[in-house]
């Protein structure tokens, strides 16, 4: 779209005219437009969102799932089937491949649609001036005209005029360039590109710095990010880690049975003496029973459901594939305030020189204490909070909890009044751990200051006495001051210092903080309580034993975050404590070698850049870390971490776009609730991997059984029979197992090492080896019994018009059942993977068992009506038959039953035989993962 064309709409505009007129020419206002000429701006502009172009997908979707390569294994069945002239066969099996595809195309999407409709769950949001009010409203219901109120890593949401203050602005997204670039509303450029304004500010780029407000002039596909949309083509989505895997091992199958298929064709010929034919429908068999055919749509769909799972714990996780990797997480790196607290910052406390005062809930101020008024006007200046409609609040936690502070000391200004006494602000470093502003008060201008303490203290050279009158601050009060922070950090309180200097009349505002916060007067100490969350305690609890390290990482008080660390049992009485200075004076290796010898850390104090150093450290280990944050600054540290976590309630904008999961409820407790999910998730994957696998080996043998005996013994399954088999009663049990309930002890495992595959070994040893030889002798058992019980001899006729092809069809029938049977035995073996049936209870997966229920029926509608009898070549069957494949399912899972109590056992005894053993523990993951 031309820049004309996106002001089509608006004859007559000039973004980069003076502010002033271009409000009028948006017929809008400084105090915002009414609510109910929002509403109809909006029916008029249409949304504010990105509507992608892009062509048709679903064609390209489909094509892909027709040519993955078990798709491609059944293509080579279906030729051979075709040049051998069995045209039946052959058009059966590419009925199967369209089925599946058209199955797991449908789940693709379905899949993907989920993923995508997890935006709903977190809206964009933006603060905009409406009716004179600062409201947060959806981004999508911005209009132009609207006052936007821009705040440092706030995401900007349309196409803006800047009209206060001044903002540093990152325009990577539009522009390519990595520094931020300063935007300013004293900066009037005119006949320049739109992007190079700089009183210009656009939708999709985000706020680094600054505070300003700014006037809507576009929105969604008239902004500058609306036109390069139109232009772009849509992004391929990624192949996720586990899907690669997978995709590896449907190759490797696939290669497995083209080259068994290709070794026994000539074998079965020449060595077996069966025809072309039958060799030909013999390498058909081989092939299609290889095919594991709904392997990856369920893996997808398993996902999918995983993640719309995460989101009722309350953690939206934006990639199907983090899923995988919080089963893997050792190591949580959290911050403390609102992620192990409540994040409801009360003062509870205030010290000055004239002493202390608690505070309660109602307005408590002291007349005639001019120390406690000048405190409380600081910290209601110092600070960008702003009140909202319904009563309450916006703005930074700390900084609501100030102004109620102040109201509750008697001071209560209004928004308008703080901002129109403003004259400068230096907001809030990190670095530094302060903030100051410029404010008019009393015929002077004023730097009010806070910060924490040991930030505030050196830049203090006097103290207000309890008339408020500067006196000097000696080495004596310093150092009282200081224990009077010690004393409410070691109770748990966070502490911020206040300061004022007045400024000497007719001086210029200072352009520099470092010319304005020095030679302070510090008027006091405000104590803050923000109690732990009730859920964290257990939370931290079921980390300690599943060999989940936690980290605190925080910019708070030493004392005050060690304080909280014991209460959640996080750490010790006397753990680690390491301030941001020490952290900053640290080579890589003595950070290695502290991460190493230290497991109960707390980093106090610490800057984002800690975080970085930290994430880098914990991953060089070879560590799964998965790391929370809320702040611009944190982006790095988050798109770095294994599982970047972002703060949905307090978190920036480009926190939560940096992050691979996203907490609702900013609840620590929810972590571990998705690392729990994420264990489950992938413990069910590898079941169903398992039922699906655990197949082949039935599936294979009734082909090898025909080849070995050179056509003595009668084809004991046909390929139709096969087909209907896999594509009838596989996936729907494959899928409930993608819904078992976490298996007993899960919170007591190790974590997974991060190199560990999803297909080990073991399973399929488990899979092919024991159940599907079992499974496989089984239906073999049930042919050969109906054959003989016919009077059959090995090398008897059975084709059409003989004696024995009734028999023969009924004893292939029963192969198809007896596989059927053997199959309903292996889903509930591999219900579980180490415990027993019994302790996860055996009616606790409703779906599995109408999977179940679905795959008898389906059996006898194959058996007993008579379209499928002719189709399928199969026979009814008899009571007495029947009968006989009524302990199939028993025996398969008693047997498993049997195996995993024996290496349970095995494993027990094991572990009483290591002298001074008490069970693996949670040091034990974390030392064999440092030396792997």
């Amino acid at each position: 779209m031309t820049e004309p064309e996106a002001q089509q709409d608006r004859p007559g505009l000039d973004p980069t005219e003076r502010a002033d007129w271009l409000l009028r020419d948006l017929r809008s206002s400084r105090q915002g437009l009414s609510a109910r000429e929002a509403a109809r701006r909006l029916v008029h502009y249409g949304p504010n969102e990105l509507r992608r172009r892009g062509g048709r997908r679903w064609p390209r979707e489909l094509a892909k799932q027709i040519t993955h390569p078990l798709a491609l294994l059944l293509w080579a069945a279906a030729g051979l089937a075709w040049v051998a002239g069995i045209a039946a066969v052959a058009v059966a099996i590419v009925v199967v491949i369209i089925v599946n595809a058209a199955f797991a195309f449908v789940q693709e999407m379905q899949a993907e649609r989920a993923v995508e409709a997890l935006a709903a769950y977190l809206p964009v949001q933006a603060k905009a001036v409406r009716e004179g009010q600062v409201r947060e409203i959806e981004a999508g219901t911005l209009v132009p005209g609207d006052v936007l109120v821009i705040e440092e890593g706030d995401r900007i949401s349309a196409d803006a005029r800047l009209m206060d203050g001044g903002i540093e602005v990152d325009l990577s997204a539009l522009t390519g360039e990595s520094m931020p670039a300063y935007r300013s509303a004293d900066l009037l450029d005119t006949r320049v590109p739109l992007l190079h304004a700089r009183d210009l500010v656009f939708s999709g780029t985000t706020c680094t710095e600054g505070e300003a407000r700014a006037v809507v002039f576009a929105t969604g596909m008239h902004t500058e990010l609306g036109r390069i949309a139109a232009l772009s083509e849509r992004v391929e989505r990624e192949e996720s880690p586990l899907e690669a895997q997978v995709r590896r091992v449907a190759w490797l199958i696939a290669l497995i049975a083209l080259l068994t298929g290709l070794a026994f064709l000539p074998l079965a010929t020449f060595g077996a003496g069966l025809s072309i034919k039958n060799a030909v429908v013999f390498a058909v068999g081989l092939l299609v029973g290889n095919v594991p055919e709904g392997l990856l749509p369920v893996i997808t769909l398993a996902l999918a459901l995983g993640v719309r799972g995460l989101v009722r714990r309350g953690a939206v996780v934006k990639r199907l594939s983090a899923v995988e990797t919080l089963g893997s997480t050792d190591v949580i790196c959290t911050d403390k305030t609102g992620t192990l607290t409540e994040n409801h910052m009360q003062v509870s406390t205030v010290w000055t020189a004239a002493g202390e005062h608690r505070l309660n809930g109602t307005p408590s101020g002291v007349p005639g204490d001019a120390v406690l008024r000048d405190l409380a006007l600081a910290m209601a200046a110092c600070t960008n909070a702003q009140p909202d409609a319904e009563g309450g609040a916006i703005g930074d936690p700390t900084e609501i909890a100030l102004l109620e502070g102040a109201a509750r000391l008697g001071h209560r200004p209004t928004t308008t009044d703080r901002d129109r006494r403003r004259r400068r602000q230096f907001h809030f470093e990190p670095v530094l751990k302060l903030m100051s502003t410029l404010d008019e008060r009393d015929g002077s201008v004023w730097v009010d200051t806070k910060g924490a303490p040991e930030a505030v203290l050196p830049r203090c050279t006097t103290i207000a006495d309890p008339q408020s009158r500067p006196c000097p601050l000696s080495t004596e009060d310093r150092r009282g001051v200081e224990e009077r922070v010690d004393a409410y950090a070691r109770q748990g309180l966070r502490v911020l210092a206040v300061a004022e200097r007045r400024l000497q009349d007719g001086q210029p505002l200072p352009e520099r903080r470092e010319a304005a916060e020095h030679e302070l007067t510090l008027l006091g100490l405000v104590a803050m309580l923000d109690p732990p969350r009730p859920q964290v305690a257990a939370a931290v609890a079921d980390c300690h034993t599943a060999g989940i390290r936690i980290i605190v990482i925080t910019g708070d008080h030493a004392l005050t975050a060690a304080a909280i660390a014991h209460q959640l049992g996080i750490a010790g009485k006397h753990p680690t404590v390491v301030t941001g200075e020490e952290t900053d004076r640290m080579t890589e290796q003595q950070l290695d070698e502290l991460l190493l010898a230290h497991r109960e850390l707390i980093f106090a104090r610490s800057s984002p850049e800690t975080k970085l150093r930290i994430t880098d450290a914990l991953r060089a280990e070879n560590h799964v870390v998965a790391m929370t944050g809320d702040g611009v600054n944190d982006a790095p540290a988050l798109r770095r971490a294994d599982i970047g976590v972002a703060m949905g309630c307090t978190g920036t904008d480009v926190a939560r776009e940096a992050s691979t999961m996203v907490l609702t409820d900013d609840n620590f407790a929810t972590i571990t609730a998705a690392i729990q999910a994420g264990r489950r998730i992938y413990d069910n994957i590898r079941k169903f991997i398992c039922y699906i696998f655990a197949h082949t080996t039935p599936e294979v043998t009734p082909f090898l059984v025909f080849a070995v005996a050179g056509g003595a013994v009668p084809l004991p399954l046909t390929v139709l029979q096969l087909l209907a088999f896999d594509i009838g009663t596989e996936t729907l049990p494959a899928l409930a197992l993608g819904r078992e309930p976490a298996e007993p002890g899960l919170m007591r495992r190790p974590p997974r090492p991060r190199s560990e595959g999803i297909i080990r070994a073991p399973m399929l040893l488990r899979a092919w080896l024991f159940l599907g030889v079992i499974g496989a002798v089984l239906a073999m058992a049930g042919f050969f019994a109906v054959l003989f019980h016919a009077g059959w001899h090995p090398g008897d006729p059975t084709g059409p018009g003989q004696p024995l092809h009734h028999a023969y069809q009924q004893a292939t029938t029963m192969t198809f059942l007896g596989m059927l049977t053997g199959q309903i035995g292996t889903a509930f073996a591999a219900r579980t993977e180490h415990a027993s049936l019994r302790s996860i209870g055996l009616w606790t997966n409703p779906l599995l068992l109408w999977g179940i229920v679905f795959e008898l029926v389906l059996a006898a509608v194959f058996i007993y009506t008579p379209v499928f009898q002719n189709l399928l070549g199969t026979a009814a069957l008899t009571p007495g038959m029947l009968a006989l494949t009524l302990p199939f399912p028993f025996i398969v899972w008693g047997a498993d039953e049997l195996r995993r109590w024996l290496l349970r056992h095995h494993t027990a005894n094991r572990q009483r035989q290591q002298p001074g053993s008490q069970g693996p523990g949670p040091e034990a993951p974390l030392r064999a993962r440092r030396h792997e």
